[in-house]
């Protein structure tokens, strides 16, 4: 595995406070007082390009934190719809990528950035590129990508568990507790697969957030977990249209994030079965999609505006 984080020294500025108007008389201004500089140590985390290939063939580049890169691979795959079981994967291996040539030799250095996969013949190479599904930037109909999610989904999310509110309201604390490079450096997002009783069972970091979920669904199929019907997805940021799909091809039935999800998300997760859960923060969530898994929820007198 490559180095995750690395150190750099950096100018860190403190804006002096601004001078009190009070204090200046007969129109007399006061020289402002100095802002300070200073050189300081920081983290930072790295963030490398990783090529995926099958049987040869480039298939996508993603940037990554390195670390989990099988799992991160595998992941890809799953959410991408080509792959739903672990045997369909017959070996992976770094190999050397194209910056990897030991100089003034013909051999070639493993980069650690180029994973090449084997499959068991079942996995179809054409079109697996990043942009096989919709993204928000991609400009497809998105009634389109949801049929297409549809079409190759060997997994759906099942009834999954029966959520406690109050087990709700405690994963992103217990994601965040459990981040330890975030602690570090500040600057990666995290994913973490927790059983209905609130327990985690995996937690993954990336600078990219699909990563971090790509890295989780990628270890859950190496396991022999898929599809993960009694699970809940939890994520450091914002549920987009593509984490929902990644979710839903691995069979999870619930996705919870701290922050808001876009209107597509909310329309596949109720497309395909899925709880929605944003603005996870205790006490409060908003529930977008699957309202039918909690429990003991009773109806408020009147609704607040939002």
């Amino acid at each position: 595995m490559g180095r995750v984080t690395l150190r750099r020294k950096v100018t860190k500025v403190r804006v002096a406070d601004q001078p009190d108007a009070t204090s200046q008389t007969d129109g007399a201004s006061a020289d402002p007082p100095a802002d300070v500089r200073r050189e300081v140590s920081d983290t930072l985390v790295i963030e490398e390009p990783l090529e995926i290939r099958i049987g040869g063939q480039a298939i996508s580049v993603t940037m990554r934190t390195p670390g989990d890169d099988f799992d991160l691979v595998c992941g890809f795959l799953v959410g991408e719809g080509a792959v739903h079981r672990a045997d369909q994967i017959a070996a992976m291996r770094f190999c050397a990528g194209a910056d990897g040539q030991q100089p003034d030799t013909d051999e070639q250095l493993n980069t650690l950035n180029v994973i090449d996969v084997t499959t068991d013949g079942t996995v179809e190479i054409a079109g697996l590129q990043r942009n096989f599904y919709a993204t928000s930037s991609c400009g497809v109909c998105g009634k389109a990508s949801i049929d297409t999610i549809r079409a190759v989904a060997h997994h759906t999310p099942g009834d999954g568990p029966v959520l406690e509110p109050r087990v709700v309201v405690t994963l992103p604390g217990a994601l965040r507790a459990a981040q330890r490079v975030f602690d570090r450096t500040g600057g990666l997002h995290a994913a973490g697969l927790f059983t209905a009783t609130g327990d985690l069972l995996v937690l993954r970091e990336d600078v990219g957030r699909h990563n971090a979920v790509d890295k989780v669904v990628g270890w859950a199929l190496r396991d022999g977990r898929l599809p993960l019907h009694d699970t809940i997805l939890q994520v450091s940021g914002r549920a987009s249209f593509e984490l929902v799909q990644k979710a839903a091809l691995a069979g999870i039935p619930v996705l919870s994030a701290v922050s808001a999800p876009s209107s597509l998300a909310v329309e596949l997760a109720e497309e395909v079965g899925m709880t929605l859960l944003g603005f996870v923060r205790p006490p409060t969530f908003n529930v977008y999609a699957g309202g039918r898994r909690l429990r003991n929820v009773s109806a408020a007198d009147s609704v607040a505006p939002a």
